[in-house]
Order: structure tokens, then C-alpha cells, then sequence
């Protein structure tokens, strides 16, 4: 039989020395309502996820047509199929001010904010969505917002632009690009440590003192999930233990055949694809505690300098193989589109009462131009996740040849989603009523 009386706060952590870690939704805990003790548990929150390709994709293969079980994708979208129900496809919408400048830098620099750029090297854009939403929330939740990356910025110029543009689609302020974590472990660390001088303790390790306490006053249901909860975070753990032993270096290449130094403690993972995989957990792992309710992924710079000898494709970096429609750019395509649906099925996955994790997130998947061409007259968007219950799937929007086709009036229908209004952001003044 379940406890009713419950004693803990809508913060309730479990501690241990210099760590505390947020729980994820329980039926027995009114983990996020400010609701009486003997009452049921509110309703979960909606995030906000935003990832982020660079260069586009196959100019062929990226479309969605039809609605629900029989929307049909092209092949660069296979791996979303499982999630066609809880998905909007997004035709048409751009930013003006990307049209204005080089190529790369300003098609990326505004991606999250519409806004115009400064040229000659300087440092100016906007606010970026993520941003001001993590402004309205942050006093909410441990972290305000994560900005998570798996290449370094770029801080040189490209055809009179500054390529920290091509590097940062979160921004802080108009002349400051949010600081990217790079580091899984640190990013794992912001979630859930206190002290910097704890970073060698495992968290699990210190908290599962308290776990035990509230193991007891919890039902069998939310044992089960604190379990699971639980398990998830040993699992990462242990995975950032463990990166950058494998011997694999993808996401950049050394100016010499053999090192020559000692080799450096593990940072970051040298497997581009358990890089991106931790990442993707670490986001699941801040949204299913309420950690943070927004956080933004880049996966790869737009011009970007990857390369992908795990997919067989070793011979060209990420930038010149968008350049042509090859099997092997839509391998690339499909390897990054796995990403979005990994942290998909994962949110999928977690229950928050009636609903899902996903169905209380908004994850938008976008890139800075529609193909390797440099189309940036149309972006690809994905849409995937509820809101909460107020965003329909299943559905194609196409505002191609339409009038107003902002990307912005996309943000402002997101921001609507959190409860977040504003009379205009970048170039709109209007949402999409039909998101």
C-alpha cells in the first residue's frame, strides 16, 4: 500500500557528500508541484531539447509526406519511423538575416534567434531561444539550461565572418555565445556534483545512503523506477569512466602519427559515437530529474571537420562529403539522425504519469541550411514530443510558397508551449497556429 503521507519538497534531492541528485517524476512525490503533502503529484513540466547538424543533408532523401502510422519518410529519416505518431516534419520556414552574409557562419550564428550579424570578425548576434527561456526558468531548476557539444568551436574568420558563428547556436546575450561543455564528465558533474573537489567520487557511491532512506517511504511503482533511475546513472558513469580508451580519434586528427608525450587523463571520448551517445544521456538524465528543462545539443560545427571511420567513411571530413548527394553522406546523415532518435526512444521510455517524457518535451532537430548547397532558403525541421499535450503529431506543415514563413514564428510557438509570450522575437510578430 502506498504512503500518503509524505513529508518531502517539490526539491527533494538524494545527498551525499558534496553531491545531490534531483529524482525523476514519482507517483509518490510531489517532486514538481508546490501542492499539500497528502496530495497527488502535479504535472510534470515541459522541456525543451534543440539538436544540431551541420551542412544540411542529402538533397534527395530529406521529406515526410502523409500524417501518422502511414507518413512516409525519406531515407534520411528512417530511423525516426517508430516516432512518425509524435512528429511534425516543418517545410519551409527561414531566416532572412542567414540570407545575407557568407555562407556557414551566417547561416548558423541566428539559426536560434533570427537575428542580424556583424561582419569583419566581430561578435554580434541575439539572444538565442534556449537562452531566454533558460532565463524565465533557471531560478526553477539546479542548471538553468545545458549547452552540450561534440566539436570544439572554430575561433577564425571565414570570408569576412567570424566562425564562432559555425561553432554556437546558443546565445547568451547578442555578443556572447553560450560556453559549450564538451567534457561528458563535466557535463555529468554539473547535473548532479556540488564541490569540484568531489569530481573523483562516484555519485551513486555517495547517495546511496539516502536512496535507502527513501526507498522506504516510497510504492512499489517508484521502487521500480528509482531502480531503473538509478541503474541509468551507474550506466553513464561507468561509460565516462571508460571513453577515450578504445584508440579511435574521429572527431579530429593529430599533427603527429605518435604522440609525443605522456597520454593525458580521459576526457573527451575519442569514439564519436560514444561521444555523442553520453551526451544524449547526460540530456535524458537532466530532463527525467528536472535538472534542467532546457538544453541544446551540437552535435557537429556547421563547416564541420568530423570524420566518421566508425560508419566506414574515413576518407573525407563532414564538410566536403555534404557537397555531393553520395551513399555516404546519407550514411553520415543517418548516423546523426540515430542520435535524435536514441534520446527519443529514451524519453519515450520514462513514464511521468499519463504521460511520457517525451510526450512532456519538445525536441526540435535542425540544421543551417536544407543541403550541403547551402540552401538556406528552407531549413529542415523535425519536431518530435507532446508538450506536455499541446502539440499534435503525426503531422507534414508545409509553409513553402506561403507568406510569413519565419523561423521565428516557430520559437514563438514554442515559447507559447511553456508558457513564455512575446510580442515579437527576431523577425516575427505572429506564432504558427498550426503548431
Amino acid at each position: 500500500m502506498e504512503k500518503q503521507n509524505h513529508h518531502f519538497s517539490r526539491r527533494r534531492l538524494l545527498r551525499g557528500l558534496g553531491v545531490s541528485m534531483a529524482l525523476p517524476w514519482m507517483e509518490s512525490l510531489p517532486v514538481w508541484g508546490d501542492t499539500p503533502a497528502t496530495a497527488k503529484s502535479s504535472e510534470a513540466p515541459v522541456r525543451l531539447g534543440v539538436l544540431f547538424s551541420g551542412n544540411g543533408f542529402h538533397s534527395k532523401e530529406w521529406w515526410a509526406k502523409g500524417e501518422g502510422k502511414q507518413m512516409e519518410l525519406g531515407q534520411v529519416l528512417a530511423p525516426l519511423n517508430d516516432f512518425r505518431e509524435k512528429m511534425l516534419f516543418i517545410r519551409g520556414l527561414f531566416n532572412a538575416e542567414a540570407l545575407k552574409g557568407n555562407i556557414h557562419s551566417s547561416q548558423t550564428g541566428n539559426l536560434l534567434s533570427g537575428a542580424p550579424l556583424a561582419s569583419g570578425g566581430e561578435i554580434r548576434s541575439g539572444t538565442s531561444i534556449d537562452q531566454l527561456l533558460a532565463k524565465q526558468y533557471g531560478a526553477s531548476t539546479k542548471v538553468p539550461s545545458l549547452v552540450l557539444a561534440c566539436e570544439k568551436s572554430n575561433p577564425s574568420v571565414h570570408k569576412n565572418y567570424s566562425m564562432l558563428y559555425s561553432s554556437h547556436i546558443s546565445w547568451s546575450s547578442p555578443t556572447t555565445p553560450t560556453p559549450l561543455e564538451l567534457y561528458p564528465a563535466l557535463a555529468f558533474d554539473r547535473l548532479f556534483k556540488d564541490e569540484a573537489s568531489k569530481a573523483d567520487q562516484s555519485v551513486l557511491d555517495a547517495v546511496l545512503s539516502d536512496a535507502g532512506r527513501l526507498r522506504r517511504d516510497i510504492s512499489t511503482t517508484d521502487q521500480r523506477k528509482l531502480d531503473e533511475y538509478l541503474d541509468s546513472v551507474r550506466d553513464v558513469e561507468q561509460r565516462i569512466a571508460n571513453a577515450g580508451k578504445k584508440g579511435q580519434l574521429q572527431g579530429w586528427r593529430p599533427t603527429l602519427d605518435k604522440p609525443n608525450i605522456a597520454r593525458p587523463a580521459d576526457g573527451i571520448p575519442q569514439d564519436i559515437g560514444e561521444h555523442m551517445r553520453l551526451m544524449a544521456d547526460i540530456v535524458v538524465l537532466g530532463f527525467q530529474t528536472d535538472t534542467t528543462r532546457i538544453s541544446t545539443l551540437k552535435l557537429n560545427n556547421d563547416h564541420s571537420s568530423l570524420r566518421f571511420p566508425n560508419l566506414g567513411v574515413d576518407y573525407m571530413i563532414h564538410h566536403l562529403l555534404s557537397h555531393s548527394d553520395t551513399a555516404d553522406w546519407l550514411k553520415v546523415n543517418q548516423f546523426f539522425l540515430r542520435q535524435l532518435a536514441y534520446i527519443a526512444r529514451k524519453l519515450d521510455a520514462i513514464q511521468e504519469g499519463p504521460r511520457t517524457l517525451l510526450d512532456n518535451t519538445m525536441l526540435l532537430y535542425c540544421s543551417s541550411m536544407l543541403t550541403g548547397n547551402h540552401e538556406a532558403r528552407q531549413l529542415p525541421v523535425v519536431l518530435l514530443g507532446g508538450a506536455g499535450g499541446r502539440i499534435k503529431g503525426g503531422r507534414v506543415l508545409d509553409y513553402l510558397g506561403k507568406p510569413d514563413r519565419q523561423m521565428c514564428r516557430l520559437y514563438l510557438s514554442l515559447m507559447d508551449k511553456m508558457n513564455v509570450r512575446l510580442p515579437v522575437f527576431g523577425d516575427a510578430s505572429k506564432p504558427l497556429d498550426e503548431v
